[in-house]
């Protein structure tokens, strides 16, 4: 976002609304970003494909999940929107978690949300019901062991942030690990693939 103030919008079920701003009537479930912070208010192809294919996933309410990448926070804001009982979001930049942070207060869902700043590996021998992972194409390839291993039986992942050149390298791999593709969305320039693992 590098700083641009936005104003609310709806995508799917959800509308994005700065923080001090009026909430708009009508209005959606409602994540509340803080006006500047890390890359991420919905706007973007590949987070709003995100945000449009959450709501149908199976077995979201109640789950466990992790939002890898997680910038703003706004997928890990929408995934407790939606019912998830823990969400998990980690980002390697401090920024990035600062501002998820913030948001993660602004929409009070302290008690559904924590963050960690750190690497995969900072989230320790842990499975969830569903792994978000809106991030580059060059880092879903080499986690993908990592990603399906800590994805539950019968649990979902949705990766986005790829790279239409990339496509079939994230379904070619992902497949191979025994997920299948459920549901996807094929942008201008990037893809979005949800996947379950059996």
């Amino acid at each position: 976002m590098s700083g641009r103030i936005f104003t609310s919008f709806s995508i799917g079920l959800f509308t994005i609304i700065p923080a001090g701003d009026p909430y708009p009537n009508p209005c959606g479930l409602p994540i509340v970003l803080g006006k500047k912070g890390a890359f991420g208010s919905g706007e973007h192809e590949t987070t709003a494909f995100c945000l449009e294919l959450m709501p149908d996933i199976p077995g979201i309410k109640g789950s466990h999940a992790l939002d890898l990448g997680s910038g703003t926070g706004i997928l890990a804001l929408a995934a407790a929107r939606l019912g998830a009982a823990e969400v998990l979001a980690v980002d390697l930049e401090e920024a990035a978690a600062v501002s998820c942070q913030e948001n993660v207060a602004f929409n009070n869902l302290e008690a559904q949300v924590s963050t960690i700043c750190g690497e995969l590996s900072a989230v320790g021998e842990r499975s969830f019901d569903l792994i978000l992972a809106n991030i580059y194409a060059d880092i879903l390839l080499p986690l993908a062991d990592q990603l399906v291993g800590m994805t539950c039986s019968g649990g979902h992942l949705l990766l986005s942030g790829i790279p239409l050149q990339d496509k079939f390298d994230i379904v070619q791999r992902y497949t191979r690990l025994g997920c299948s593709v459920v549901d996807s969305r094929i942008g201008e320039e990037f893809a979005t693939y949800l996947f379950l693992r059996p």
